[in-house]
Formats: C-alpha cells, sequence, structure tokens
C-alpha cells in the first residue's frame, strides 16, 4: 500500500491538532513543522505527498517556502494547499503564482479540506 503523506506547516500548534485530525482521517500518516525552515529541512529528507501551508511564520513564512519547495529535486511534485486568513484576490493569486495549487481559508472544517484535497487530486473522488 502506498502510504499518503501529509506535512501540516503552521505555527499554531492548535491548527496543527485540528489539521492532524482531519487529515489522519482522510487516511494521511502526518506530520507536522512550525514554520517554513522546518518544512524545508524535513522536505530536504522526505517529500511529502501533500502540505498544508500557513501564510503567516516566523523564520520563513509560507511563500518564501513555497517558492523554495518548488524550485528543489522533486519539489514540484507534492499537493500544496495554502492555508490562509488572506482574503484578498491578489495575495491569493500571488499564492498560486508561487507555486500552490489551491487555497484554503482559515478557519476550516474537515468537509472543506476533503473537498480541496479531492480538487487537487489528492484523494480520490
Amino acid at each position: 500500500m502506498d502510504f499518503r503523506t501529509c506535512l501540516i506547516v503552521d505555527d499554531s500548534r492548535i491548527i496543527r491538532k485540528v489539521a492532524r485530525r482531519i487529515v489522519e482521517g482522510l487516511g494521511y500518516e502526518v506530520d507536522e513543522a512550525a514554520d517554513g525552515a522546518e518544512a524545508f529541512a524535513y522536505c530536504t529528507g522526505a517529500m511529502p505527498d501533500v502540505l498544508l501551508v500557513d501564510w503567516n511564520m516566523p523564520v520563513m513564512d509560507g511563500i518564501t517556502f513555497l517558492r523554495r519547495l518548488r524550485a528543489m529535486p522533486g519539489g514540484k511534485r507534492p499537493k500544496v494547499l495554502f492555508c490562509t486568513i488572506e482574503t484578498r484576490p491578489e495575495r491569493i493569486a500571488e499564492a498560486l503564482a508561487a507555486g500552490a495549487d489551491d487555497y484554503v481559508m482559515k478557519p476550516f472544517d474537515g468537509e472543506i479540506l476533503q473537498s480541496k484535497l479531492t480538487e487537487v487530486g489528492a484523494i480520490a473522488a
């Protein structure tokens, strides 16, 4: 069986915990990172299948991480959902231009996350 792995990148422990519960419920093996630098280090060792990435984080923000991820070997493969409170269209366009497959508005629930993961092809419809 091919393990589907997901890395949740968010500086909020509560958000990571909520997202972990949802994503594990969808059959993923989940790891967590508290910022973009931690996530980047993780990805150099093991590239996850899916990443949920927060925008505003200390050390390295989500956009910087995403650009670096997409530039690294194998970094184009994972599906990336950008999780953000940003609602301005130009900010969402920036995330998509940086390489996000889609975005999820915070706060999100299981239904929203599942539908977004289905949309990007990370889980079967």
